[in-house]
């Protein structure tokens, strides 16, 4: 799954997302239609009740799906996506996200996204469980 992070599209469009980045994510690995990033909860993530909002862990899952589907090429977009929480996130803790390609057809694809929290000797929990639905579009005049 590894390739050089100085090429790449899922690379470049990586470095083009202002938006991801801000929230400290990091890109660790992305190619042949998967992804692995990272990221720490902030105090700016933490909702009412102590715990990462969820819109922040969609993000995040969103963001690994998006490194994914774009790694072989042709600029792709999300179509749809769901997520089920399955345990909170709080702020300090330390998320993967890792994504796979399950199929594509025509210029459709499916993808599922595993958030896991590391959880000290005892190795990682699944935080939550993403499943993306992509739509390859081609090039974007201006698009790397």
């Amino acid at each position: 799954m590894t390739q050089a992070m100085s090429d790449g599209a899922a690379q470049a469009m990586f470095a083009a997302d202002q938006a991801s980045r801000s929230l400290g994510i990091t890109l660790l690995e992305a190619g042949d239609g998967a992804a692995k990033l990272r990221m720490t909860v902030t105090a700016d993530m933490v909702n009412g009740h102590g715990m990462a909002h969820g819109g922040y862990l969609f993000l995040f899952a969103d963001t690994a799906f998006a490194c994914a589907c774009n790694s072989h090429g042709p600029v792709t977009v999300a179509s749809g996506a769901d997520i089920s929480f399955v345990r909170p996130a709080r702020e300090g803790d330390t998320l993967t996200a890792l994504a796979e390609e399950r199929t594509t057809y025509g210029r459709s694809g499916i993808y599922d996204v595993t958030v896991l929290r590391e959880a000290g000797p005892e190795g990682t929990e699944v935080i939550a469980e993403f499943r993306g639905r992509s739509r390859t579009v081609g090039r974007v005049e201006g698009y790397p």
